[in-house]
């Protein structure tokens, strides 16, 4: 399984997307490293001249930001970088403190050997990019392990609950993180592994809702940052 085909669109077919997606991947890239911050305008017309491509190219870049939330389209102002509010990312989080720890007691309730063995492996990837310094990477695959938490549980009305809710705090993740332990360094997920595959229901709850707490306080919310002077500079 492709563990960032969940959280954005490049398993798409269209031949096109082989033109937008390094695009894609430089903007993001540089949203999850703060050197976009939260509200910056990303103009059609400038990307374009950076990237040296059609507008028709940036506009698929920015829709595909946009499906990850992690930019907003306006209509006749254009593409800015998301800029979620505090109220919205405690709420996000609220949420996940309350539906994840169910989550995580179905799944340490049912997971076989299997089960485990497919979080371990992915624990691995999230440990590369982390250490890699791939942090948009490795954002995208911490969420993906919730996910993956959630397919094991097998309730498919919460785990679509926590696809949402885990892709809405993904952006939050990323564009308000003060530690880079906010993108779940391994020792959260891997303790929580380790009760699941203990088949410990209550303490896999509890971990869940303290990793939950721990996201949360380890986000700046009021941070807002500079827009920079010019997007050829952070870009290229």
């Amino acid at each position: 399984m492709n563990i960032l085909s969940a959280l954005r669109p490049d398993n798409d077919s269209d031949k096109p997307a082989a033109r937008w997606s390094p695009i894609y991947h430089g903007l993001r890239d540089a949203i999850v490293g703060h050197r976009l911050a939260p509200g910056t305008k990303l103009p059609e017309d400038e990307l374009a001249s950076i990237y040296s491509v059609s507008r028709t190219v940036i506009r698929a870049a920015l829709q595909a930001l946009a499906h990850d939330r992690l930019a907003r389209l306006e209509p006749n102002r254009g593409a800015f970088v998301a800029q979620p509010s505090p109220k919205e990312a405690r709420e996000v989080f609220e949420a996940r403190a309350l539906i994840e720890p169910k989550v995580a007691t179905l799944a340490a309730e049912v997971a076989t050997p299997e089960d485990v063995l497919l979080l371990r492996r992915h624990l691995e990837m999230e440990h590369e990019a982390l250490h890699a310094g791939r942090d948009s990477d490795a954002i995208m695959l911490s969420a993906r392990f919730h996910v993956g938490i959630a397919e094991i549980a097998d309730h498919s009305i919460l785990t679509n609950f926590v696809r949402d809710l885990v892709s809405h705090s993904s952006l939050i993740i990323a564009l308000y993180w003060k530690r880079r332990d906010t993108t779940c360094e391994c020792h959260a997920h891997h303790a929580l592994t380790d009760a699941i595959e203990a088949g410990e229901p209550t303490k896999a709850a509890e971990l869940m809702k303290d990793h939950m707490l721990d996201l949360l306080s380890g986000l700046d919310l009021e941070r807002t940052g500079q827009k920079p002077g010019s997007l050829a500079d952070i870009l290229r």
